[in-house]
């Protein structure tokens, strides 16, 4: 048997995203138990000794064959690596097609204040509120709220400051969201992280209101995954 064939099984089989190690776990115990069912019986099919000894490196390698067999045959779908592991998605250009299945379910769109407050949170994280209202100039309040409420930023822990503020980071919805594996591969990761932001005053008066985006703004423009 074909490791190519279980791997892109282990895929089609499983909804949620694959590590290389949980399918090179489940190749090899798969393997030990055809093994030790075959003992004072019939011997064990030939393929099974190597199955045993399946590594990730051997399974990475069957994903890119599955990757360049899709490609030479012009499938609709191919092996993406998300965040948290390897799935079956359809490719970008048929993201429509497939949405049409779920009519109610249409991605939301982030509000421009919503997303220039991730943008902040995403590139200088673990950072609080008070940090990201210096670089913006204007209260988050409602922006953090909405983004905790979709999953795409949470509570990392309390920073080392009077009063203890909470610290927030992004999750690993963000990253399926904007179509990245890690966040070095956010656009400009290391320049913007190296910036100098404003320093967050704790004696000043409350930030207005959200309003106009201000002179120290930093960009996020989505990337439209492919459709699963």
């Amino acid at each position: 048997m074909e490791l190519v064939s279980i791997v892109e099984s282990l895929l089609f089989a499983s909804q949620e995203p694959l590590t290389l190690v949980q399918m090179a776990n489940a190749v090899k115990e798969t393997a030990k138990d055809i093994k030790d069912a075959s003992e004072g019986g019939e011997p064990a099919p030939d393929w099974v000794p190597d199955l045993l000894q399946t590594d990730e490196i051997q399974i990475r390698g069957a994903i890119d064959a599955l990757v360049a067999h899709y490609d030479s045959d012009h499938r609709a779908f191919t092996v993406v690596e998300r965040s948290t592991g390897w799935r079956l998605c359809a490719r970008a250009e048929y993201a429509d097609w497939c949405r049409s299945l779920y009519p109610g379910k249409k991605p939301q769109r982030l509000s421009q204040p919503a997303l220039e407050t991730l943008a902040i949170i995403a590139y200088r994280q673990p950072i609080t509120r008070a940090g990201v209202e210096a670089v913006r100039g204007v209260s988050v309040d409602s922006m953090v709220q909405q983004l905790l409420d979709r999953g795409l930023i949470k509570i990392e822990g309390r920073a080392d400051l009077p009063g203890r503020p909470l610290l927030y980071g992004t999750t690993d919805a963000f990253l399926d969201h904007f179509a990245v594996r890690t966040l070095d591969e956010l656009p400009n990761a290391s320049e913007l992280r190296r910036m100098k932001l404003p320093t967050a005053n704790t004696e000043d008066a409350p930030a207005p209101t959200d309003a106009a985006p201000t002179e120290h703004q930093l960009s996020l423009e989505p990337i439209p995954p492919p459709a699963l």
